[in-house]
C-alpha cells in the first residue's frame, strides 16, 4: 500500500489540473502514513499548468457578475483559489514530518474536498463557454505557502486561519452577486464551498492550538508574532462571525478582530 505523504508529494508536482484531481482521489484509499519519513521534492513544487498566466495581484481585472463574461471571470478566480488550495493541502501533508497521524488524515480530507470544489467550478465554467486558464490570475496564496514552508505552526497560522478564513468572510457577498445575476447553480457551488471551508479552517485552528500547547505558546500572542514576521495581509471586515465561530475561533480571537477595523460595529455583521 502506498504511504500518504509520499503520494501527496507525487500528486502536488502534477501540473495538469484534471490529472492532479485524479491523483487526489487515489489518496482516499491510503490508510498508512509515513509520519517520520523525510521527503525531498525532485522538481518545482507545485507543478504549474501552462495556463492561467500568473500576473501581479493589481493586474487582475475586476469582475462584474452581472454579465456572462464578468461572471465567468469571477468564477475563474474562485476556481484558481481552489486549485491552489489543492496544492496547499497536499503541501501540508508531505512537507511536515513527525506530526500525529490524525493531522495527515485531516488534510487528506481537506485535499479531496478542495479537488471537488475545483471540479465543480471547472465544470460550471464549461457551461459558460470558458475553461480554467482562460483568464489571468495571481499567486498570492502560494506565496504565503512558500513563506511558511519552514514551520508547520506558521503554516497553520497564516494559511487556513488567515487566508482561508478570509474566504469565509467573502463567500456570502460573492454568493449574493451570483444569485442576483440569476446563476443559481454557481450560488449552490458557493454554498458547498462555504460549508466545507468552515471545516477546513477548523482543522487549521485545531492544529494551530495543538502546536501552541505543545510549544508552550499563548495562541493570541503567537499568532500576532507570526503574522508580523511574515507580513501577513491585514484583515478587514465585515467578518462572517457565524462561520468563524463554527470554524473554532475562540471568543478572545473574535474579540481581537475588532481592533483590526476602524468601526467595531462591523463586528456585528455575519
Amino acid at each position: 500500500m502506498s504511504e500518504l505523504r509520499a503520494a501527496a508529494l507525487q500528486a502536488i508536482v502534477i501540473a495538469e489540473p484534471e490529472a492532479r484531481c485524479r491523483a487526489v482521489e487515489s489518496l482516499a484509499t491510503i490508510g498508512e502514513v509515513d509520519v517520520d519519513r523525510k521527503l525531498q521534492a525532485n522538481g518545482p513544487v507545485p507543478g504549474r499548468p501552462a495556463r492561467p498566466r500568473l500576473v501581479a495581484m493589481d493586474r487582475v481585472p475586476g469582475r462584474d457578475a452581472r454579465t456572462v463574461e464578468g461572471r465567468a471571470a469571477l468564477l475563474h478566480s474562485i476556481a484558481h483559489i481552489e486549485f491552489n488550495a489543492i496544492g496547499l493541502a497536499l503541501d501540508a501533508i508531505w512537507r511536515f514530518p513527525g506530526l500525529p497521524p490524525e493531522y495527515y488524515f485531516d488534510w487528506q480530507q481537506v485535499v479531496r474536498e478542495e479537488a471537488r470544489h475545483f471540479s465543480l467550478l471547472a465544470a460550471h465554467l464549461g457551461t459558460l463557454g470558458r475553461r480554467y486558464g482562460d483568464y489571468d490570475a495571481h499567486d498570492g496564496l502560494w506565496d504565503m505557502a512558500a513563506r511558511t514552508q519552514g514551520d508547520v505552526l506558521d503554516r497553520m497560522a497564516l494559511v487556513p486561519r488567515t487566508l482561508e478564513a478570509r474566504g469565509l468572510d467573502a463567500s456570502p457577498r460573492v454568493r449574493a452577486k451570483l444569485a442576483a445575476a440569476g446563476d443559481t447553480a454557481a450560488a449552490g457551488i458557493l454554498d458547498i464551498i462555504l460549508r466545507d471551508e468552515i471545516v477546513h479552517v477548523a482543522i487549521g485552528n485545531r492544529w494551530f492550538h495543538w502546536l501552541c500547547a505543545r510549544r508552550g505558546l499563548e495562541p493570541l500572542a503567537a499568532y500576532a508574532d507570526i503574522a508580523a514576521h511574515h507580513r501577513a495581509p491585514r484583515l478587514r471586515g465585515p467578518f462572517n462571525l457565524a462561520a468563524r465561530r463554527a470554524a473554532g475561533f475562540t471568543a478572545a480571537e473574535l474579540e481581537a478582530l475588532q481592533h483590526l477595523i476602524p468601526d467595531s460595529r462591523e463586528m456585528t455583521r455575519d
